[in-house]
């Protein structure tokens, strides 16, 4: 993912709500959500080249997300995959906290990367561009190519847009997804600096980015109520004209 939003108790009706873009070149081979035949009681998309997967969930409500901090000037084309990350929180016994304390002193051994793990009650964050483990137990965040809370344009422009939805007594996958979907470009001023060229920088500083090589592949909202019932929505778009088709998955949470 390289654009993610998420609100950890802070409705009196859902206890966790995610809305996500994950970002990657066009010719990525990717599989869409679904539960993985290898551990089936994950849930999300799946890189197939490194079998890794930038956002899933389990039935038993352990969650994962992952986002890659920019920095070209420092990038290690033989690192271990970042979306591994995901699969093996997500496959093992540890809790989040754990299984960021048994990762993070081997943590520069990756490229940039932020990394969300936990459950639905409670999450934490790492990044290999910050020291610590921070706690996340309530309020709403915003995570792109920067450390969580950076107020880079698309940050600021999606809380805008999300934070009516997110008042509302019920709140739709679809509004989520429809939400994401925002074209709009920072102008020249307000662009980050994080050693691309600026074209680059203004074509990256949407909330959904459309390259001739690269951009947003899907969305995902997840909505997970006070009775621990899960709807999970892919969006997937068409890359040759920006169609899409929604694949909805919903169950309760055992365990």
């Amino acid at each position: 993912m390289c654009l993610i939003f998420f609100s950890i108790n802070n409705h009196p009706n859902y206890k966790l709500v995610i809305a996500a873009n994950r970002d990657e070149f066009y010719n990525r081979k990717t599989a869409t959500a679904s539960f993985w035949e290898d551990h089936p009681t994950v849930l999300g998309g799946r890189d197939l080249e490194a079998q890794g997967s930038w956002m899933a969930i389990t039935t038993d409500g352990k969650i994962a997300m992952v986002t890659n901090y920019r920095d070209p000037q420092n990038i290690n084309p033989h690192a271990p995959s970042r979306g591994q990350l995901i699969s093996d929180y997500l496959a093992g016994s540890k809790n989040g906290l754990d299984y960021l304390n048994e990762i993070e002193p081997n943590a520069k051994l990756y490229n940039g990367f932020n990394l969300v793990v936990g459950s639905v009650d409670h999450l934490w964050y790492l990044s290999n561009y910050k020291m610590g483990i921070d706690s996340l137990t309530k309020g709403f965040f915003g995570l792109s190519n920067h450390l969580l809370q950076t107020p880079w344009p698309k940050v600021e422009a999606g809380k805008k847009i999300l934070n009516p939805l997110l008042k509302q007594d019920e709140i739709k996958a679809e509004q989520l997804l429809d939400a994401m979907y925002n074209e709009v470009r920072a102008t020249e001023d307000r662009l980050p600096q994080t050693g691309l060229s600026i074209e680059r920088e203004r074509a990256l500083s949407s909330m959904f980015i459309k390259t001739d090589n690269y951009g947003t592949r899907c969305s995902t909202a997840l909505l997970v109520d006070c009775d621990n019932h899960v709807e999970f929505v892919e969006r997937v778009y068409d890359l040759s004209n920006f169609s899409f088709v929604d694949h909805t998955f919903k169950f309760k949470i055992v365990g």
